[in-house]
């Protein structure tokens, strides 16, 4: 079992509030967030963007292991995870997780690629830990 944290603080409250997040790896040290870093264009991070970043980077090394234990050693990945915040009465409700990937793995059938990618977007921790919709587009070269 792994575990892993991260801290968030925050002082103030509601719009005025700001924020900061910390994790052991240094990683996130006293990145900022609050509001503006989720609603508007101010410096800074929020949930949605470091949620894409983890399903993506999950997905990812998903597939990349996938791919060595199907015999394939060369190639390359990139994910990219739209996360999408929308309105749910007087909150927010996490809704979409879409994920657009463009690979080059020599040597596998489109049917295969298909086949290992539909696996690890279902398979990876990420993807279960969502309560939302997760749509996958990918490219082949």
């Amino acid at each position: 079992m792994t575990t892993r944290t991260a801290t968030a603080r925050y002082e103030g409250f509601g719009k005025e509030g700001k924020g900061r997040l910390d994790s052991p790896s240094g990683v996130l040290d006293a990145t900022p967030y609050g509001f503006n870093t989720r609603f508007g264009d101010e410096k800074g991070t929020n949930p949605e963007e470091l949620i894409a970043a983890a399903h993506a980077g999950c997905f990812t090394m998903a597939l990349s292991f996938a791919l060595a234990k199907a015999g394939f050693s060369e190639g390359s990945l990139e994910t990219t995870a739209a996360v999408k915040l929308e309105q749910d009465g007087d909150g927010f409700t996490i809704t979409h997780s879409d994920l657009t990937l463009k690979a080059e793995v020599p040597g596998i059938s489109p049917e295969q690629f298909e086949a290992l990618a539909a696996g690890a977007k279902a398979n990876c921790p990420v993807s279960k830990l969502l309560n939302a919709e997760i749509s996958l587009t990918h490219t082949l070269a």
